[in-house]
């Protein structure tokens, strides 16, 4: 988590408004869970994250599914995150995530020049979002396959419907069978 840390503070160095937004939350404590893992982190004076414990003020808790969805969108943030507690302060970070993306471009922008890393980060936007894309498309396709054999499908009522006509035909059947067997001629004795 340490490591976690680390990353989000290099990238607030340089931002004063990002850290003055967290330092108006100095001493909150923030607990994240993804999955069956979870962290706490406190907001210092300075809008930096440090370590933290004790019973969080707010509590955010993320499906490991949904990460890539959020990485690739954080302006879903509201619909992703589900968040538990101070209500300003999940408010300040969900602001904070949805410029999550510009962090990434300059820093890809720095390292690789600013044509290459747009396109970087561009392209990992799209590779993040590819599942959510292929859910909801795979979503909406067995919604249609539904409803389409929806028509086709027999309801039980239907279904009962059908039986006691068939029945009632097969019982038809017998009888005209009886009756034709009765119309034969009965075999002669030579």
């Amino acid at each position: 988590m340490r490591l976690g840390l680390d990353a989000v503070n290099r990238a607030l160095e340089g931002e004063s408004w990002a850290r003055d937004k967290l330092a108006a939350h100095a001493g909150r404590t923030v607990r994240v869970t993804v999955a069956s893992i979870a962290r706490t982190f406190a907001i210092d004076t300075a809008g930096r994250l440090v370590d933290g414990a004790g019973e969080p003020d707010l509590d955010l808790a993320l499906s490991p599914l949904r990460l890539p969805s959020l990485l690739a969108e954080p302006e879903r943030w509201s619909q992703i995150v589900r968040a538990q507690g101070d209500a300003a302060l999940a408010a300040t970070l969900g602001e904070l995530a949805s410029t999550l993306p510009w962090f990434v471009e300059r820093a890809l922008a720095g390292f690789l020049g600013p044509i290459v890393g747009q396109q970087v980060a561009d392209a990992g936007r799209r590779l993040l979002a590819l599942p959510g894309y292929a859910g909801e498309r795979f979503g909406e396709s067995l919604a249609r396959y539904v409803t389409d054999e929806a028509k086709l499908a027999v309801g039980t009522s239907q279904a009962r419907s059908f039986a006691d006509e068939v029945a009632a035909v097969s019982g038809r059947v017998d009888a005209l069978a009886s009756r034709i067997d009765a119309l034969e001629p009965a075999p002669r004795e030579p």
